[in-house]
């Protein structure tokens, strides 16, 4: 941090990034030397054959090169350890060394190139010498190629615009003029995140839809990135930091004190009935997604259940259904909600920007019309989440700013379209009128899920909605306190999607700026310490993360510069602890939809380890998910079949807690309990 500056133009990698990939060069070089030095002297006795004094010229101008880049990469690697991240002067002359690195690479493919040549000329010497000298023309041109190729990789569109910012200085530049170029590099930005996102989905379609999707997420990375001068590595370093900075802060304080008594048995008997409803619906949501994740489920067995419904030929059944391409779907769709063929009225796996694939069934054991929808699978599946800005819905619920995700919208209005327009649910309804509609779903399906709910309510007063790890991005306040009505939402542990929305992602800018601002370590002590935490665990007090001396100004926002994060920006963006986070227009405060259940994990069972994982579950407010938690299970706590677990887990041992409380004689077995029979006798009691 920042970008380094070289010939005029700012690059994605900085001055304190190659103390890694440095030493893994010098290694091998070391190694490499001492071979060719070992070869030399214990062969140049057999090299007065034809050709051989070329060969000796050889592989004595080699060992000298070799010499020579071996003290560059060592200096280039001293110098990149010094400094911190946002106090880069002791590695000012980092440009020159790397500039002459660099300059060593043409002597090296010119005499890569003469060995290569001579080699080809069959010179009749030593079988040893002639084998050694071409391993060495070989893995010249192997970190020749890798040095290219990371060129390319670290090689940034907008570094010739951002370079002459960089070398100015924030504080010579007016704020007119800090604000126009400000401007122009979002302009900017768009246009290169459209490309890079045009080029990434290629094979995604080009219909209106899409383009729109494309803009969309291109301005959404621009509006994030195109303010900070941030490098991959200042991202992870931060990171890795706020993790231990977050466990830090939760074992310092006091056990906790949210809860000062026992919820009572009318609460604790909803939680129970809405745990036991998630339990069973959520298999609607896992089985929406079709065979991957049943395959993914049930890796050694899977295909051999559902194998017969792959290659079995469409039928007037599967022609009832109303999909198209089901094939394997159908058969794990079968196997994860147990169901009939009969019991499905319609399943699709149309899929395209804003157009989700769902299915709807009859569930014969809650006496509910089950409308599924899928989350993210797809290319089309993440630019409808990356759709992120606010719309206004037209909705006849009686709610003022009815605004919601855009994308997310879309989709939701996409399957009521298909469930009304279609007769789809008028079909249902005319088999099972007694029935009660619920609709459910997880992730991006969860969020499409809750808006169809919503839309859906006033044609199905009695509609329940299960909303499972759903975006927290998704609804305006006062939709979010509509949908408490009907929707319960289901969140385990550090998931980061219920977490996610512009605002917190800008939260997060914000604290690692900080961080990153406060730490007094360089970065691969940082980096390197992170490895050792996230795989082992330890003392997160064990790394400081505040500047010796401690009283620091407000940070401010870091603008496109060498000289350090704490610089003077836009009015817009504050960094004091206690300023309200500003939201661009398009991107307002948007909050998780319905009551919300979360479940936590006790204890600790390691840091990636899930066998003896045990969860409890409890009512939380939407607050309690404003901030995104950093952790290595903050990505599989989001996976389906890891939230199937967890449910499982804390169903049985909720039934099992009813049976068998704590201080009790009985010695009740609920193995063989149905949960729909120990939640009965809870609401009873």
């Amino acid at each position: 941090m920042p970008g380094m500056v070289l010939f005029g133009r700012r690059w994605a990698i900085a001055s304190d990034d190659l103390v890694f990939p440095g030493f893994f060069e010098l290694s091998l070089r070391v190694v490499w030397w001492i071979g060719i030095l070992t070869l030399y002297l214990l062969h140049r006795g057999k090299l007065d054959c034809a050709g051989g004094v070329l060969l000796s010229s050889y592989l004595i101008v080699l060992i000298v090169l070799l010499a020579v880049i071996i003290c560059t990469l060592t200096a280039i690697v001293c110098v990149s350890m010094k400094g911190t991240i946002c106090n880069p002067g002791p590695r000012k002359s980092m440009a020159k060394l790397l500039y002459v690195r660099l300059a060593l690479f043409l002597p090296e493919m010119g005499w890569a190139s003469l060995g290569a040549a001579w080699i080809a000329d069959d010179i009749q010497c030593d079988k040893t010498v002639v084998n050694g000298i071409i391993a060495t023309v070989v893995v010249s041109w192997i970190i020749i190629v890798s040095t290219v190729v990371t060129i390319i990789v670290v090689f940034d569109p907008l570094g010739g615009k951002m370079a002459p910012y960089s070398s100015a200085g924030p504080n010579h530049l007016d704020s007119h003029e800090s604000s126009q170029l400000l401007n122009g590099l979002k302009t900017a930005a768009t246009s290169v995140w459209e490309t890079r996102i045009k080029l990434l989905c290629c094979c995604v379609g080009k219909d209106d839809h899409t383009r729109v999707a494309f803009s969309s997420t291109a301005e959404l990375f621009s509006t994030y990135f195109s303010d900070t001068d941030l490098v991959p590595s200042d991202i992870a370093a931060g990171l890795t930091l706020l993790h231990q900075q977050q466990d830090n802060i939760r074992n310092s304080q006091e056990p906790d004190e949210v809860i000062s008594h026992s919820p009572g048995p009318p609460q604790e008997a909803d939680l129970d009935a809405e745990l036991e409803n998630c339990h069973h619906y959520m298999q609607f949501a896992a089985a929406a997604y079709g065979w991957p994740l049943y395959i993914y489920r049930n890796p050694f067995t899977g295909l051999c259940k559902i194998g017969g419904d792959c290659c079995r030929t469409r039928t007037a059944e599967y022609d009832l259904v109303g999909g198209d391409q089901l094939s394997c779907h159908f058969g794990s769709i079968l196997q994860t909600t147990g169901l009939q063929y009969r019991d499905f009225i319609h399943i699709s796996f149309h899929d395209k920007v804003y157009e989700l694939p769902f299915l709807v069934a009859l569930d014969h054991r809650k006496e509910s019309v089950v409308v599924a929808v899928r989350g993210t699978m797809s290319l089309q599946d993440i630019l409808t989440d990356l759709s992120a800005e606010s719309e206004d819905l037209n909705l006849e619920c009686g709610v003022q700013d009815c605004s919601a995700h855009k994308g997310i919208s879309q989709a939701a209005r996409y399957v009521y379209q298909r469930l009304i327009n279609d007769g789809i649910l008028s079909q249902a309804f005319s088999i099972a009128p007694e029935y009660r509609l619920v609709v459910v779903g997880h992730s991006l399906g969860a969020g499409a899920a809750a808006l169809l709910a919503i839309m859906l309510r006033s044609s199905y007063p009695q509609l329940r909605c299960y909303a499972f790890s759903p975006p927290r991005g998704l609804l305006s306040k006062s939709l979010y306190e509509h949908s408490k009505n009907f929707t319960v939402s289901l969140v385990l542990g550090k998931d980061i999607i219920p977490r996610l929305s512009v605002t917190n992602l800008e939260d997060l800018k914000k604290r690692i700026l900080r961080v990153i601002a406060h730490c007094n370590k360089p970065k691969y002590k940082i980096l390197l310490r992170g490895c050792w935490y996230e795989l082992f665990g330890g003392d997160p007090d064990n790394l400081p993360t505040e500047l010796d001396g401690g009283a620091q100004g407000h940070l401010t926002q870091p603008l496109l510069g060498e000289q350090s994060l704490l610089t003077h920006g836009s009015p817009t963006y504050s960094f004091s602890s206690d300023s309200p986070l500003e939201s661009p227009a398009k991107y307002p405060h948007l909050y998780p939809p319905g009551r919300i259940i979360h479940l936590e994990e006790e204890g600790t069972s390691g840091r990636f380890c899930r066998a003896a994982a045990r969860y409890s579950a409890r009512w939380a407010h939407e607050s309690q998910f404003s901030k995104i938690l950093i952790g290595p299970k903050m990505l599989t706590d989001h996976m389906p079949d890891v939230l199937m677990k967890a449910l499982d887990s804390v169903v049985s041992d909720r039934a099992a807690y009813v049976f068998c409380p704590p201080g009790g004689g009985s010695n009740v077995d609920v193995v063989s309990l149905n949960p729909a029979d120990w939640i009965f006798l809870a609401t009873q009691s």
